[in-house]
C-alpha cells in the first residue's frame, strides 16, 4: 500500500508531463525512442485522446469527479502528449426530475436518460479495428510533396537532404494497436540512425532511434537479412485514423553530427497486392543512366507467384522514368531477366495514364517456366522499369529477393496424440516430449532454422524434419537431423522451392520430431506460423515452457516465450501456447527469480499479466533494476498459472537477456555500488533485499521467531535483521489462579483454561497466523509492527472455536481539555493526557493562562505527523480528512496519526454496493445506498 503522503503528493500534481522518456533524438547516439504518443498516470500508460477517472489507489480509490484526458500539445515540430485533469463536479447538469439518484461509479446525480460529463463512451474493440486495418507499404525517395519541418531550416525540401540518391522501401502491418514496420535500404548507405512518423504538415508524431549508443546492432535477424525492423506500439486512436486515411508519412534519417545528414520520406499507403506478396525488390537508378534526370527517383516491386500454373504477378510503385514533356498515356517497359545467363524471363509494355512526380503504380502478370520460378526463389532475377523513349537514360532496376516484411515462422512442439480427423494409425503417444522451433528466410533465400527438443526418452535417436500436408499425405521436405546436437538443431538449408515457399507463407508447413522406437513417426509436432519481428521476438532465442512434475492440465500443453529489455528499460514479452487449452478461465503470467540455488534462498515472484486464450503479448515498465539484473544473470523464469486454483501449468527458465548499457546499475568511481539505504525514500524498501539469519534467507518484510530464543521476534527490513524481546499482554486468570507457561517454546504465560490440546485425529495444534507467526488457539498477544516493535495498545487473540484473529484496542478515558492540547507522556503510552496547568501565586489574583501550543518539534517528538507535502501538523492520535487538489476535502477518507505514522482509510460502507443498473438514493456521498421499493400512501383527508 502506498503511504498517504505519497498518494496525496501524486494527487496534488495531477497535471503532469506524460511519459518519462520524451527526449527528442538530438544526438545520433541517443538510445531509446521518444514515446510522445502516450501519457503516464502513475504506472499506467494512456494513449493520446483517451479519457479516464483518476485512480489514486487505496484508500482513495477512483475519484469519479476528477476526469483526466491525454491531450496533444505542439512542441516545436513535435506532437507530444500531456495529462490534463479537472474537477467535473461543477459541470454536473441540473437534473430534470425531482428525485435524482447517484449511480455507483458516478460523480453527478442524474435522472433516467440524462447526459452527464462523468459518462465514458466504450472504446472500440481491438478485434474490430484489426479487421479494418490492412497491410501497408511505402516508397521512400527524394521526390515527395511533403516538406520536412526542421529546427534549423523550417521549410527545407527533402531533395536537399538526399544528395546520394538514396532509395528505401517499407512494409507495415497493423496488429492489436501495434504498427510493425520493415525496411529495405541500400546496402552501401548503411543503417539509418532514426525513424520518424509525421503527418501531412510535417509534425513528428513518433520518433525512434534505430542505432544503439555504441553503434552495434546486436539483432541476429536484422544482421542476417539486412532489414530494418521495429514496432510502434500502442498507436493512438487519432493516429490510427491517419493510417486508414493514408495521411501518414514516414522518414528515415542517416548521418548527423560530423556527417552530412541524409533523409528520405514516403507515404504509408495501402496496396491490394500486399496480401499475397512473396518477393520484393528495391529499384534504384541504373548506374549508366542520366543521373541528373533521375535524381531522387526510385521504386519498389510487390511480387507474387503461383506454382500450380507457373506465373508471376508484379505490382510496381515508382517514379522518375518520365521525360518532362510526357504528361499523358506514357508507355514504360517492365523487364524480368537473368543477367548472368543473359536470359529474359519476360518483357511487357504498359502505359501510365497520367505520370505523377511522386508515385505511379502499374501491374504486370505473365506466365513463366518452373525453372524461372526456381531462379526467382534463389534471388537470381533482376527487375527493371524504363522509359520506352529513353530506356538507357531513364531506368530503374533491382534484384528480386525475399519480401521486405520482417518475420519469423515459429511454433511450440507439442506431444502428438492420435487425431481422429487425420486417421493416421501410425501416430504414437508422444508422452512428455516437447520443444520449440523458429525459422526465417535470409537475404540469399536460404532457410535458417533453430529447433529445441526436450523430454525424449534416454537413448532415443530423434529425427527432425520440416514437413507439409496432413495425415497420410504428410511429406518430409527437409531433414534437419544432421545438425542435431545436445537437444538442439541449428543451421540453414538452401533456398526452398516455389511450392515450399508458398506453403511456408500460407502456414501449411510443420516441424516434426520422430524417434526410432516409434517407427520414425512424429512424437512431437508444431505448425509454423508467421510472426512479425520486433522487440521481444527480435531477441536471440525464446524459452521453452513445459509442465512441472505433477502439474495439472493436458500432457500436450507447451509454450514458447520471447523476452527482451528495450532501451527504455522496459521488459517486453510474448508467450504462445500449443496443445489443448487447460480451460476457458483466466490465466496469469508470473516472472519469478531465484538468485541463489540454496535451500531457503530468496525468491521474488511478480504478476506480469492476466489473460485468456493461448497467447499473451505485453510489456512491463515497472521492472526494478534488481529484476533486470536477474534477467541478465539468467536466474529468472516465466510461469503460466491457473488464476482460479493457483496451480502452475507451465514453467521455463528465460535465456540470458542482454541489457542495454543505460539500464545497467550505476557505480561510483571506486566501482563500489552505491549504498542502497541512501537510494530509498519514505517507507519503500529497496527491491530484492533479503536477510540471512541462523543459516537461512529471509524475505524483506518477513517475521519469525529464532530457534535460539523463543522470547525474541525478528524481522527483516531493507536487508537488515532486527530482533525485539517479546512483550506479553497482562493476564487476569479466573479464580485468581496463577498463569502457567505451556512449553519451553512459548515465552508468554497463559491461563490454564486457554491451553488447547491437539485434536484427537491429528498431532498438529490448531491456531491462527498473523505476520507469518503462529499463535495457538486461545492465545493473546501484542502485534509486532516493525520497525516500531510491539504495539502494546492493541491485544490480539485467536478464537478457539472459529480460529479467527480478534483485535481489542485499549480504550482511552475522555479528555478534560482540548484534544489538540493533549500530549502523550511517552512513546509507549497508549493514551494521551492533558498537560498540567501552571500553578498560580494566589487563586483569583489573575486569570489562568492557557498553555501554549507545543512547538512542531515537540509534537513530532511525541509521535505527531506532518500532512502531505509537509502541510499541516497533527498530534499523535489525531484524525482529519485529507485535501486533494483539485477535488478539495475528501470526506470519505479519514487519516489518523499514530506514533509518527500516517494511516488513511476510506469509510467502510455498511451495505454492499448497488447491483449493476440499480439506482441509489444519493443520501450518502461515500456509499451508494440501494433504492428500496416504497408503497405510496395517500395522506389522511384531514391532514
Amino acid at each position: 500500500m502506498h503511504t498517504a503522503a505519497t498518494l496525496l503528493l501524486v494527487a496534488a500534481t495531477l497535471v503532469v508531463v506524460a511519459g518519462r522518456r520524451q527526449t527528442p533524438l538530438r544526438d545520433p547516439l541517443e538510445p531509446g525512442r521518444m514515446r510522445s504518443a502516450e501519457c503516464q498516470f502513475g504506472r499506467q500508460m494512456k494513449e493520446l485522446g483517451s479519457t479516464w477517472f483518476a485512480d489514486l489507489g487505496p484508500p482513495f480509490g477512483v475519484m469519479y469527479c476528477i476526469k483526466c484526458e491525454c491531450v496533444a500539445v505542439q512542441k516545436k515540430r513535435r506532437i507530444v502528449a500531456r495529462t490534463h485533469c479537472r474537477n467535473i463536479k461543477s459541470e454536473c447538469p441540473q437534473p430534470s426530475c425531482e428525485d435524482p439518484v447517484l449511480m455507483p461509479g458516478r460523480c453527478c446525480k442524474t435522472c433516467p436518460d440524462d447526459y452527464s460529463p462523468d459518462m465514458m463512451d466504450p472504446p472500440p474493440s481491438i478485434e474490430d479495428e484489426d479487421k479494418n486495418m490492412k497491410d501497408y507499404a511505402a516508397l521512400l525517395t527524394g521526390r515527395t510533396s511533403l516538406v520536412l519541418k526542421r529546427d534549423d531550416a523550417l521549410m527545407a525540401p527533402s531533395t536537399s537532404h538526399n544528395s546520394y540518391d538514396l532509395v528505401a522501401t517499407g512494409r507495415f502491418t497493423f496488429h492489436r494497436r501495434n504498427l510493425y514496420y520493415s525496411f529495405y535500404t541500400p546496402e552501401a548507405a548503411g543503417r539509418p540512425r532514426a525513424l520518424q512518423f509525421v503527418d501531412v504538415e510535417g509534425n513528428i508524431l513518433e520518433e525512434q532511434a534505430l542505432v544503439p549508443p555504441d553503434g552495434v546492432v546486436r539483432s541476429a535477424y536484422q544482421n542476417a537479412t539486412g532489414k530494418v525492423c521495429g514496432v510502434w506500439r500502442r498507436v493512438p486512436r487519432d493516429y490510427r485514423r491517419l493510417i486508414r486515411e493514408q495521411r501518414l508519412y514516414v522518414w528515415l534519417i542517416w548521418g548527423g553530427g560530423s556527417w552530412p545528414e541524409q533523409s528520405l520520406s514516403g507515404q504509408v499507403a495501402r496496396y491490394k497486392a500486399l496480401s499475397s506478396e512473396m518477393f520484393s525488390s528495391l529499384l534504384q537508378p541504373a548506374e549508366d543512366g542520366d543521373r541528373v534526370a533521375m535524381h531522387g527517383a526510385g521504386g519498389t516491386a510487390i511480387v507474387s507467384t503461383k506454382h500450380g500454373t507457373p506465373s508471376v504477378h508484379i505490382s510496381l510503385v515508382f517514379n522518375g522514368v518520365f521525360a518532362p514533356d510526357e504528361i499523358e498515356n506514357v508507355p514504360v517497359v517492365v523487364r524480368l531477366e537473368h543477367p548472368e545467363k543473359d536470359h529474359v524471363v519476360f518483357e511487357e509494355e504498359v502505359r501510365v495514364p497520367k505520370p505523377a512526380h511522386e508515385l505511379n503504380v502499374v501491374e504486370v502478370r505473365s506466365p513463366v517456366s518452373v525453372q524461372d520460378l526456381r531462379h526467382l526463389t534463389r534471388g537470381h532475377l533482376v527487375l527493371s522499369v524504363a522509359s520506352r523513349r529513353s530506356p538507357r537514360e531513364l531506368r530503374l532496376q533491382g534484384r528480386v529477393g525475399t519480401r521486405v516484411a520482417c518475420e519469423i515462422f515459429q511454433t511450440p512442439l507439442s506431444s502428438v496424440r492420435p487425431d481422429p480427423e487425420e486417421k493416421d494409425p501410425r501416430a504414437p503417444e508422444g508422452g512428455e516430449a516437447s520443444g520449440l522451433a523458429w525459422l526465417y528466410v535470409g537475404r540469399d533465400g536460404a532457410l535458417a532454422y533453430s529447433v529445441q527438443v526436450a523430454g525424449l526418452p534416454d537413448g532415443e535417436t530423434p529425427y527432425v524434419t520440416v514437413s507439409s500436408g496432413r495425415g497420410r499425405r504428410r511429406e518430409d521436405l527437409e531433414d534437419l537431423t544432421p545438425s542435431f546436437r545436445r537437444g538442439w538443431a541449428n543451421g540453414s538449408v538452401g533456398a526452398p522451392g516455389p511450392r515450399e515457399l508458398e506453403e511456408l507463407y500460407a502456414g501449411e508447413l510443420s516441424v516434426d520430431v520422430a524417434v526410432s522406437s516409434a517407427g520414425r513417426v512424429a512424437v512431437t509436432r508444431g505448425r509454423l506460423q508467421a510472426r512479425p519481428v520486433a522487440d521481444a521476438r527480435d531477441s536471440p532465442a525464446p524459452a521453452l515452457l513445459t509442465r512441472p512434475p505433477g502439474a495439472p492440465g493436458p500432457l500436450e500443453l507447451v509454450a514458447m516465450a520471447w523476452t527482451a529489455v528495450l532501451d527504455d528499460c522496459s521488459l517486453v514479452y510474448e508467450v504462445v501456447m500449443s496443445g489443448p487449452s487447460p480451460h476457458d478461465g483466466a490465466l496469469q503470467l508470473y516472472l519469478e527469480s531465484v538468485p541463489l540455488d540454496l535451500p531457503g534462498a530468496p525468491r521474488s515472484r511478480r504478476l506480469l499479466e492476466e489473460f485468456r486464450g493461448d497467447q499473451v503479448e505485453g510489456f512491463d515498465n515497472a521492472a526494478s533494476p534488481g529484476d533486470l539484473m536477474q534477467l541478465e544473470a539468467g536466474v529468472s523464469s516465466l510461469e503460466v498459472v491457473d488464476a482460479g486454483t493457483g496451480a502452475v501449468l507451465l514453467r521455463g527458465r528465460i535465456a540470458q537477456v542482454k541489457l542495454p548499457l543505460n539500464c545497467l546499475p550505476q557505480y561510483r568511481d571506486n566501482d563500489v555500488p552505491a549504498d542502497p539505504q541512501t537510494q530509498t525514500h519514505g517507507d519503500t524498501p529497496p527491491e530484492g533485499k533479503t536477510c540471512f539469519h541462523e543459516g537461512a534467507f529471509r524475505e524483506d518484510g518477513s517475521q519469525w521467531r529464532p530457534r535460539s530464543d523463543p522470547c525474541l521476534v525478528c524481522s527483516c527490513l531493507r536487508g537488515h535483521t532486527r530482533c525485539d524481546a517479546m512483550v506479553c499482554p497482562p493476564l487476569r486468570c479466573p479464580g485468581g489462579e496463577a498463569p502457567v507457561r505451556p512449553s519451553s517454546r512459548e515465552c508468554c504465560p497463559v491461563c490454564n483454561g486457554t491451553v488447547v490440546q491437539p485434536e484427537s485425529n491429528t498431532s498438529a495444534t490448531r491456531g491462527c497466523y498473523m505476520g507469518g507467526l503462529f499463535y495457538p488457539a486461545g492465545r493473546s498477544w501484542h502485534p509486532y509492527l516493525p520497525p516500531n516493535g510491539f504495539d502494546t495498545c492493541t491485544v490480539c487473540s485467536c478464537a478457539a472455536d472459529s480460529l479467527e484473529v480478534h483485535y481489542h484496542r485499549t480504550e482511552c478515558p475522555p479528555l478534560a481539555c482540548d484534544e489538540k492540547l493533549a500530549v502523550r507522556p511517552d512513546k509507549k503510552a497508549c493514551c494521551r493526557q492533558c498537560p498540567p496547568a501552571p500553578p498560580a501565586d494566589e487563586p483569583g489574583d489573575q486569570p489562568l493562562a492557557l498553555p501554549a501550543r507545543p512547538a512542531p518539534r515537540d509534537v513530532l517528538a511525541s509521535g505527531g505527523c506532518r500532512g502531505a507535502g509537509g502541510a499541516g501538523l497533527y498530534g499523535n492520535g489525531e484524525e482529519w480528512h485529507p485535501r486533494v487538489s483539485p477535488h478539495g476535502e475528501i470526506k470519505c477518507v479519514t487519516c489518523s496519526c499514530k506514533d509518527g505514522k500516517t494511516r488513511c482509510e476510506r469509510k467502510r460502507c455498511t451495505r454492499s454496493a448497488c447491483r449493476a443498473g440499480q439506482a441509489s438514493d444519493g443520501t450518502d456521498d461515500c456509499c451508494p445506498l440501494c433504492k428500496r421499493h416504497r408503497r405510496h400512501h395517500k395522506p389522511p383527508a384531514n391532514s
